[in-house]
């Protein structure tokens, strides 16, 4: 079995060499897998010419492209590991990741340069900055020397992800080159993807499910990637269907955009060659889930994954009848167990915290053991820190992170009951509920939420709402209306960052 993302990449160009790999839809480029081989195996050899030693870190300051996707799937093919940084971050979070990870050398756009040049200003060590567009086609300067580059196996470093922690400073999670190429095993087997099948690619390539669900697992089934700069709900299906994607991978958030959009027929297309939509990186309500099926006649295939499980780890089954609804999904491609506070395994029904075990898992916390140690078992299990139960039939339903379960009176309350409750109310987009501090109950409920475009709702209706709705106890003391909710690059909401919004609120109704 082909464990590493060299070995996939010559096994595409030796058995299919002028099929497309990738597509950047704003310049029309095209890149085969034979195409994808040659510039790997050139950045690799470059990168070893300039005294870049196997193993070491390559950073990505990039938005979506061609030369983008070139940069990272060639410097994994050549035995180093990438250090994508979030476009998102400010300079203090550059300059953090930049120094703990060691980085030796970035790649950056030039809209970037400046703000980068910022962050490692104070460094002691600063990185190496080479600066290339993002769809260019040649960005290499000449090689201090000629070299070859090293072979990766399986258990060398391949990605450094930081994750996008609500409290402190991010972790570091090291994904072997073997934990890479099972997250895109994974994708492939439980969609059945094959060679004919090419995916809508909108998350940026700074997130573990862009970097493993569309870019990696097509060079395991030999499939393509349509790859656009950014996300746009206005011009989402015209791409998709215009480029002949069979499939979509998107976020909620996005579907709910989406969602909020018109429909294939009042945009005079026809939508019957995609297969399916893929829903990741955070839970889909289920009324947004048959909403988006009867609007657009695509079905959702809900899943979910980690950072530290190189994205997939669940996933809901192809045929639309097995599947069901407010679940990722069984476990597929590796084990999961529910767990109680005494690590004791807990029967089908009982809510604990999820457990994941497989060759998708990571290696470690870069220069972190104490941390490392108490999310990974000896034995191999991994600590989501996922509260959840799993059915009879082996389906895993999250109710929330054990950091933002919400303790009033003594009462445990899953914050995602209340989301979904919310997100039925005809004039919200998005919402999101968050423990905060109270003296009575020790801790007390706030839900801030997005209004839709050209939509009003006041504070008082809300609250009506939920009392109808979910009773008064689970009704959120506070409000706040805002223009967007916290979120990580994957657009999964960081419920904690939403502490920030105690502050006094903004008049009712408006963002």
């Amino acid at each position: 079995m082909l464990r590493t993302i060299r070995a996939l990449v010559e096994h595409q160009a030796a058995v299919r060499p002028d099929a497309t790999y990738l597509i950047a839809p704003e310049t029309g480029r095209v890149m085969s897998f034979a195409e994808l081989r040659s510039a790997s195996l050139r950045l690799a050899s470059w990168l070893a010419g300039e005294g870049i030693r196997p193993g070491a870190k390559v950073a990505l300051l990039m938005h979506n492209g061609y030369q983008t996707c070139r940069l990272f799937i060639g410097a994994m093919y050549g035995g180093y590991c990438v250090t994508p940084l979030n476009l998102l971050a400010q300079p203090s979070q550059l300059a953090y990741v930049l120094e703990h990870s060691d980085a030796e050398i970035v790649f950056v756009a030039p809209d970037q340069v400046e703000r980068l040049r910022q962050a490692a200003a104070g460094l002691a060590k600063p990185p190496r900055l080479v600066v290339c567009e993002v769809d260019a086609v040649e960005f290499l300067p000449p090689a201090a020397t000629t070299a070859t580059p090293a072979t990766p196996g399986e258990e060398d470093a391949a990605l450094m992800m930081y994750t996008s922690g609500t409290t402190g400073k991010p972790k570091g999670v090291v994904l072997a080159q073997r934990a890479v190429v099972s997250g895109g095993q994974f994708v492939s087997a439980v969609h059945e993807l094959g060679p004919a099948d090419r995916v809508m690619a909108v998350l940026p390539l700074y997130h573990i499910n862009a970097q493993v669900v569309t870019a990696t697992a097509p060079l395991i089934h030999g499939g393509s990637l349509v790859l656009p700069r950014r996300f746009s709900a206005s011009n989402f299906w015209q791409t998709a269907i215009g480029q002949g994607c069979t499939w979509v991978n998107v976020v909620p958030t996005m579907i709910a955009y989406l969602l909020n959009g018109p429909d294939l027929a009042t945009l005079g297309l026809d939508g019957a060659a995609i297969r399916f939509c893929r829903s990741a990186s955070a839970p889909l309500p289920p009324a947004q889930h048959l909403a988006f099926e009867q609007k657009f006649g695509i079905g959702i295939i809900e899943t979910m994954g980690l950072t530290e499980t190189a994205a997939p780890c669940f996933s809901n089954p192809l045929d639309p009848a097995q599947r069901k609804l407010g679940s990722p999904g069984p476990a597929f491609g590796n084990e999961a167990k529910i767990i109680d506070t005494a690590a004791a395994t807990l029967p089908a029904g009982a809510t604990g915290e999820i457990m994941v075990r497989g060759a998708n898992v990571m290696t470690c916390y870069y220069k972190d053991p104490a941390e490392t140690a108490r999310t990974l078992e000896a034995d191999g299990w991994l600590h989501t820190g996922d509260l959840g139960h799993m059915d009879a039939d082996g389906f895993v339903f999250v109710t929330g992170r054990i950091k933002e379960l919400i303790i009033k009176g003594g009462e445990n309350i899953a914050p995602r009951e209340i989301d979904e409750a919310l997100l039925q109310h005809p004039a919200l987009l998005e919402a999101a509920v968050v423990g905060i501090p109270d003296d009575n109950y020790g801790q007390e409920i706030m839900a801030c939420v997005v209004l839709k475009p050209d939509r009003t709702c006041s504070e008082a209706e809300l609250r009506e709402y939920c009392q109808g709705t979910l009773g008064s106890y689970k009704t959120p003391r506070l409000f706040r209306f805002v223009k967007e909710l916290p979120k990580g690059p994957s657009g999964k909401v960081q419920r904690l960052k939403m502490l920030d919004l105690l502050a006094p609120a903004t008049p009712s109704g408006s963002i």
